[in-house]
């Protein structure tokens, strides 16, 4: 399904109010609420207003578990660090334990070792059935989305759960969620603005199947919900 909202003030008013209802409903239902962060630019504006005191105390963090969909492999204070940024816009501001946050890094491992690790964590609080209750993700400009990127083996990955791998374009390390445990989840949330993101937006939702040119296409939840939040100009209503 595709919202299409005016601007992002719009988008992240939405996402909040979903991210707030969604965990009304895990902690009501079954005493705890499982989440998986984005990064990027994207989502800093719906970080802020869970932040804030409109949204904060609506939610019983003692009982929020916090997962990243992907990671640039770099230290946690690195600027190119999607923990960082959620750290400064979210989760320092709100009275969630250390212990129920889970950083998609370490230092002293390799990212591949650590994604068995992260791994297992996730079993650890999922369980086998490694259902998250909501998932927030973006969109690249190219319709990739986590580090799910175009044309890597990544994207042909059936068993596990989190993967690593080196992305010689951006000469780098990325840790990620695969897209079989993505579509586990309860509620995906995608987020989407800007003119940048129209031809992949498109595409993936609309175009022919071919995820290794649009890994977006590869998010089709098993029995939950997919729900696109996108402005005007993504959605080329302008």
């Amino acid at each position: 399904m595709i919202q299409i909202y005016n601007n992002t003030e719009e988008i992240n008013v939405k996402a909040a109010d979903l991210f707030v209802a969604a965990a009304e409903k895990a902690i009501t239902e079954k005493g705890k609420f499982t989440a998986v962060l984005t990064g990027g630019s994207s989502p800093a504006g719906i970080y802020k207003l869970l932040a804030s005191d409109l949204y904060k105390n609506k939610i019983n963090w003692n009982k929020v578990y916090i997962f990243w969909g992907d990671e640039r492999w770099v230290p946690l204070n690195d600027d190119l660090s999607n923990a960082k940024m959620s750290y400064s816009t979210l989760l320092s501001h709100v009275p969630i334990p250390a212990e129920n946050i889970f950083e998609m890094y370490k230092d002293g491992v390799t990212p591949e070792d650590y994604a068995v690790t992260y791994e297992e964590s996730i079993r650890k609080i999922l369980g086998e059935e490694g259902k998250f209750d909501l998932i927030l993700l973006g969109m690249g400009d190219d319709g990739h989305t986590a580090s799910l990127f175009p044309g890597e083996a990544v994207l042909n990955e059936q068993t596990k759960w989190v993967d690593a791998y080196y992305l010689a374009p951006q000469k780098m390390h990325r840790i990620t969620l695969t897209a079989p445990l993505i579509n586990k989840a309860k509620q995906i949330v995608v987020v989407a603005f800007g003119e940048k993101k129209t031809h992949a937006l498109k595409e993936v939702t609309t175009g022919a199947y071919n995820p290794s040119l649009y890994p977006m296409q590869l998010i089709k939840p098993e029995s939950g919900e997919l729900l696109f939040l996108v402005d005007k100009s993504a959605a080329g209503t302008n």
